[in-house]
C-alpha cells in the first residue's frame, strides 16, 4: 500500500506521526489516540472513540473525519478495525449530558473508550 503512494501523501501521513514518534523515543508502546463526535447538535449522546495503532501505522487517506466522505469514513473504519492493536467506542447519555454538561460528558465518553480498549494504553 505505501509502495504506490504518492510522495505528497506520504509526507502528510509521515508528519502526522510526529507525537507518536517522540512518544516512541520516551519507551511508550501502545500510544492511544481518543476523539469525540456529537458535541456539536443540540440534542442527542456524545460519542467517543479510542484506538491504539502498530507503531510506524501508514493509512492512505486517513485524514480528520470531517474531511471524509461518509463512504471513506466507513472505509477506513474497516481497514482500522482490523489493523488496530485495539479499538473501543462509547458514549456518554443525554442525561449524564443534562446533568454534568456537555464537556464534562464528552470527557467521560472518552474515559469509558480508553479504560474499555482490549490492550490497555500506557500512554
Amino acid at each position: 500500500m505505501v509502495k504506490n503512494m504518492k510522495s505528497e501523501e506520504l509526507e502528510r501521513l509521515n508528519n502526522m506521526l510526529t507525537y507518536e514518534r517522540a512518544l516512541s523515543a520516551l519507551g511508550y508502546k501502545c500510544v492511544c489516540g481518543v476523539d469525540e463526535a456529537g458535541r456539536g447538535p443540540l440534542a442527542g449522546e456524545v460519542f467517543a472513540a479510542a484506538v491504539i495503532l502498530p507503531e510506524g501505522y501508514i493509512l492512505e487517506g486517513l485524514n480528520d473525519s470531517k474531511k471524509l466522505s461518509e463512504k471513506k469514513r466507513e472505509s477506513l473504519f474497516e481497514i482500522i478495525k482490523e489493523d488496530a492493536v485495539a479499538w473501543s467506542v462509547s458514549t456518554a447519555s443525554v442525561d449524564e449530558i443534562d446533568e454534568i454538561n456537555i464537556r464534562n460528558a464528552t470527557y467521560l465518553a472518552m474515559r469509558r473508550a480508553i479504560f474499555s480498549l482490549k490492550v490497555p494504553a500506557d500512554y
